[in-house]
Order: structure tokens, then sequence, then C-alpha cells
């Protein structure tokens, strides 16, 4: 079959950080349509807007063959569906596939014969076939490799990130058979500029998907595992990292709240697959415990430090800069920036936060908190996100007095100005 002459027509299931960006992508090559259950979001991206501001106005609507909609007939004849839809995890750690089922079903209930179905949503390796292909086959009634096919090519979207997009980072490619594989490779390569590193098989691709994450999860756990350490040695973290950055091979990861959508989560799928088949996973489970307990951390040093300066921690009012998962991005899926605030409410303390980037109302909606928009004086300050916009800030004006603490969890501000880094 080859896809590309014979017109695809491509839906993109899931409009969010993933979703958008290939949707715009896709529809300056052929007619694309971007589909999601969400009213609000098709309204918006339909005016041009982009709550994750990831795609601006123009980007939007300068596309010669994108069309937006929330309803699933919209979307029957088209004979490419691409799910990028949201694989979270449950709160007891658990691969939660809701999102991605109960996408697949609804693909089901149109798929045709000749049509594909490519999965971007990260997963555990034989996800794909072991779980989704099944509830294409019984929806549908059709036969998998015979009416139907499927592939996965993992997203690499880092959000915030300018500079690696879309189409400037190579793709992993993959299908159920060699001849999908090779369409699918095929029809990635007319919108990847990087170029297109096509695998074996589906779960191949998975896998390669899961480790990217995993190994970024190790590493960093490392770091955290090593703060840990040298602040009962009273050393700085940062600074001993800069000298041993002096060697030639020595690894540049820094220590801080692991969250977001991907290194945060990824491991857990990778881990559940393997219990699932007899092994138990210490690495990967060891280095996500260590990462898991930072925001614990920060706040409980933030509290020991101000008893060291003599603040008496059940009055003193402190100030949370940012609580999304990274900087400059709205994006609070996951953030680790949570755990710090909760730690500091079970102690009674009085806590401002401030983000310019977060949606307030996303935040209120799921997390029950507030964003302030106005600043005070803190006994207390921790710049837990490395906005840009923060360093703008007068943080000598925030200051209650001179014995006010200022944490630095992202080693951004200058070593001056700050009582403590990560």
């Amino acid at each position: 079959m080859d896809t590309l002459s014979t017109s695809p027509k491509i839906a993109i299931i899931g409009l969010g950080y993933v979703g958008l960006p290939l949707a715009i992508a896709f529809g300056h090559q052929y007619p694309t349509i971007g589909y999601d259950t969400n009213t609000n979001r098709v309204n918006e991206l339909i005016e041009g807007k982009d709550h994750t501001l990831q795609s601006s106005t123009e980007a939007i609507k300068n596309v010669a063959h994108l069309s937006f909609t929330h309803e699933l007939a919209s979307i029957k004849d088209c004979n490419i569906f691409i799910v990028t839809v949201p694989t979270p995890v449950t709160v007891n750690k658990e691969p939660d596939l809701s999102y991605l089922l109960n996408a697949t079903q609804s693909i089901g209930t149109i798929l045709k014969k000749g049509d594909i179905v490519i999965y971007e949503s990260t997963v555990y390796p034989g996800c794909t076939e072991e779980d989704c292909v099944p509830v294409l086959e019984q929806t549908s009634g059709l036969v998998f490799n015979k009416d139907f096919y499927c592939g996965y090519s993992p997203e690499r979207i880092n959000p915030g990130d300018t500079i690696h997009t879309l189409t400037t980072i190579q793709k992993i490619t993959s299908g159920s058979t060699p001849a999908i594989a090779d369409t699918i490779d095929q029809l990635y390569k007319t919108i990847i500029t990087a170029g297109t590193f096509k695998v074996s098989s589906i779960k191949v691709a998975e896998a390669a998907k899961s480790i990217e994450n995993a190994q970024r999860d190790i590493n960093i756990s490392f770091v955290n595992e090593l703060a840990l350490i040298f602040d009962k040695m009273q050393i700085d973290t940062t600074e001993v990292l800069e000298a041993a950055a002096t060697k030639w091979n020595f690894l540049p990861f820094k220590p801080g709240l692991v969250g977001g959508h991907c290194i945060g989560v990824d491991p857990y799928y990778l881990a559940h697959k393997a219990s699932s088949l007899g092994h138990t996973p210490q690495v990967i489970l060891s280095g996500r415990n260590v990462n898991d307990q930072m925001g614990v951390f920060v706040a409980d040093k933030l509290m020991r430090l101000m008893q060291e300066r003599l603040i008496d921690v059940a009055s003193s009012k402190v100030l949370l800069l940012g609580v999304t998962f990274k900087e400059n991005c709205p994006d609070i899926r996951n953030s680790k920036v949570f755990d710090i605030l909760s730690q500091l409410k079970q102690k009674g303390i009085s806590v401002d936060v401030f983000d310019p980037f977060a949606n307030a109302e996303e935040v209120f909606q799921k997390h029950q908190v507030s964003l302030t928009t106005s600043l005070d004086v803190y006994d207390g300050i921790i710049l837990a996100v490395a906005h840009d916009f923060f360093k703008a800030l007068d943080y000598e004006k925030l200051q209650r007095n001179k014995k006010a603490v200022i944490f630095d969890t992202k080693a951004f501000l200058d070593k001056s100005i700050v009582t403590a880094r990560l």
C-alpha cells in the first residue's frame, strides 16, 4: 500500500502539546483534521489561540489544509489516524491507559479497510499490539494486518523549547508490516527535516521511547541523591558539579524537581511491563524513589534554614516562585512543585504562589491553589522554576528583613543574592 500516492487524509487524535504541532506540520502537506473531545480546546484553536504557547496564532491560521473538530463523524473519511493523547499514571504509579483506549475505541467505530492507525503516545513495549489492536479489531470487526494496519512513532516534543521542535528532531518510525513501515516512514519524512529512523518493529520503537526518558530520570536521580548527601556535609552541590564538569567525559546533569509528562511518568510504564514479565526492576524504581522525594526535601530544607536564622516558621510567610514543571512554559502536568507547597502548608505556613506562565484557572481546578498576582514581603523565598521572568525580580524588596531565606533550587540566580542552592 502506497499511502502517499493514494491521497492521505490525516486525523490527529488529541490536540495538546504533541498533537497540535503535528497537525500543523501535516496540514501544510495533506488534508488534516485535528480532533479533540474537549470542545473548548477545539473552539480555541479555531480562533487561532493556543494556551500551551506551543504555536502562535499565525502558525495555526496559516495552514492550507488544516481544520479542527470535536465531532468524531468529521474524521470518518480519513485514512490515517495518529493518536497523541496523554498516557499518565494513576495515584498508585500504574499506567493509566484510559485516554489511549478510549481514543482507540472511538477510532475503531469509524475504521475502514486499508486505514492506518499510528500511535505517538508514550507506552510500554508491546502496548500497541497487545492492548490497542484488540480494541480496534473488536470495535471495527476488521482484521489486523489484513484489513487495517498500525504503526508507532514516539513523540519527542519538548514543551517550551523553541530550538528542538517537531520538525528538527529526528523521528523514530515503525509499522506492523515491512510495507506499512515504509509507508509510515515516507509519510513522516515529508514533514521532519531532521530525517527519520525506521526500526524493525513497533515494539522496538516503543522500547526506544521508554528508555530515552528512563535514562534521563536515572541520571537526574543520581545528582539528586548527591544533593541529599552533600546537604548533610554542608557542601554546595552546584559547585561540586561545576568542578567535576571540567573533566571531558563528565555528564552535566543537575539536581532538581523531575515532573512533566515524560521523565516523571515513563519509567513507571517500563517498570510495569518488566514486572508483568517477572522481573523486578531495581535501578529504574530506585531512581524514581529518589526523584519523588525532592519536593519534600526542598520544603524541609527551607524550614531548617529559617529556623537557623531564628525565624518563627509557624508564623512565617513564604513565596513560591513557579509551579510549572519546567521553565518558560505553562505546562503543570505532574509538577513536583506542588509537593513543596503541600509540605509547607502541612506545617501551617502561609504561602504565596506566583507564576506568570501558568494558567491560574487550570492550577485552581486541578490543585485548588490560587496564584497570587501581587507580591508582598517574605521570610522565605523558593525559586522552584527557572522562568526567565524571575531574573528581573527585585529580591531585596521581596525579603521581610535581612534574615529572610532565598533558596534557589535551580542554581538560576546570582549566587551572591541567595542563601542556598539545591
